[in-house]
């Protein structure tokens, strides 16, 4: 009863328009107040500092800001073009496009919103031009941005093993598979979405022109190869990734395509520090919020009640899910990491299910957050890029999410599918 109370408070500070970890922190405090543990309050700068200071946190700010450094260095438009010769003249175009130039950013900065802001300004530009509809560009644009978090190296795994205490080698290599069934899913929408429409298709690149595209794609494409086969290979952790991605990118864009001027890293910096300060706040008075609900022995409740009723894991996994995709609808998706993993992870263990399979569980349903209203954040950069309202692009990205949700389901009950990669390398 308790737990639900908390929640129901928590949930109503943010119906009311605070900031979702300042929501977090008048609530743990709150509740300390009214049950007479005032000595708890001394805790909250100890647990807000400890919550930030694991190893493997440091590679957030490292690759947002490769993100950042990729869209204004023109990794993002040489890509474009790559794939544009690969798969333009097929059903849906420039929309096939994105989604393929979706996937291979996704191995360079792991970030959706990065993806769904560099991708859109090229999508919005040239897919309208080409007879697309705006929402129909906004909505496979911003469904496409959510791959990248689920195809390593991923900011939401670094969290997510950094809380659970699971190896973030071992999350990267199993979100391959479902990143690239959520790719197929959302190609074989836009296929049906195109065909019906009748949107245009581009006529069939030349071999010549497939290798010059692929020529100045090169060292955007090596990108990939560099981050994954060092962090597979062992040659540097996921954290150390981070920073060699960033890099790579910086190299890319000062030294070789010279899009980047030294003028604009202060720029870029100012950026990338504003977007990793809402992310560790919110990791950070999540630590004090989670410290309640340790205090109150809310996970061992919550275990308890599960174990009464008889439940599988089966069930339990279903229930997860329906939690996860609910929270998503009202909170961002780091904040619903933060705030479920302390309770969740001692139920995972409980009933036996594999924690780098629910990791890559609990990812892809904030990845159904990130699309869906009130607080999208793909859904509201597409709107704020194409001008489409929230309602009509909500609707239209209607036949992605279903597909998202899918895939979800598949790794839910299908562990071996998910940790084949991560089993095959040990």
């Amino acid at each position: 009863m308790l737990a639900l109370i908390i929640f129901a408070v928590l949930v109503l500070f943010m119906f009311l328009g605070v900031n979702v970890g300042v929501s977090m922190g008048i609530t743990a405090m709150l509740f300390f107040i009214g049950l007479d543990e005032f000595q708890n309050l001394t805790m909250i700068a100890q647990r807000m500092y400890s919550s930030t200071t694991g190893f493997t946190l440091l590679a957030i700010p490292f690759f947002i800001m490769a993100g950042n450094l990729m869209n204004m260095g023109g990794v993002t438009t040489r890509i474009f073009r790559f794939a544009s010769t690969l798969v333009g003249h097929t059903w849906g175009g420039l929309a096939q496009v994105v989604i393929v130039a979706a996937v291979i950013m996704s191995g360079m900065c792991g970030a959706a919103v990065a993806e769904a802001a560099g991708l859109g300004m090229l999508a919005m530009k040239a897919m309208p031009e080409r007879g697309f509809d705006k929402k129909f560009t906004a909505a496979i644009t911003g469904a496409a941005a959510t791959i990248g978090p689920v195809i390593p190296p991923s900011i939401p795994f670094v969290i997510y093993g950094s809380l659970a205490g699971v190896s973030i080698g071992q999350l990267f290599m199993a979100g391959f598979l479902p990143g690239f069934m959520m790719a197929f899913v959302m190609a074989v929408a836009v296929y049906f979405v195109s065909r019906k429409r009748g949107y245009p298709r581009q006529e069939k690149a030349t071999l010549r022109e497939i290798l010059s595209s692929f020529k100045q794609a090169f060292l955007p494409l090596m990108a990939p190869v560099i981050i994954i086969g060092g962090i597979v290979s062992g040659f540097f952790t996921p954290t150390e990734a981070s920073v060699v991605a960033c890099v790579y990118a910086l190299i890319l864009g000062i030294l070789v395509y010279k899009e980047i001027k030294w003028s604009d890293l202060p720029r870029i910096g100012w950026e990338t520090i504003l977007f990793t300060i809402r992310i560790m706040f919110i990791i950070s008075v999540a630590g004090f919020f989670s410290w309640l609900l340790i205090y109150q022995r809310i996970p061992q409740a919550v275990i308890t009640e599960l174990t009464s009723l008889g439940t599988s894991a089966n069930v339990v996994m279903a229930i997860f899910i329906f939690v996860l995709l609910v929270l998503g609808c009202f909170m961002e998706g780091i904040a619903v990491l933060v705030i479920t993993i302390p309770v969740f992870m001692p139920i995972v263990a409980q009933y036996g299910i594999d924690p780098v399979q629910f990791g890559v569980v609990m990812i892809l349903c904030s990845m159904i957050g990130l699309l869906t209203p009130p607080v999208g954040m793909c859904l509201y950069t597409m709107s704020s890029i194409s001008g489409v309202p929230i309602g009509e692009l909500s609707w239209e990205l209607m036949p992605y999410i279903i597909g998202i949700t899918l895939v979800t389901i598949v790794c839910a009950y299908s562990p071996g599918l998910v940790l084949w990669i991560p089993r095959m390398f040990g």
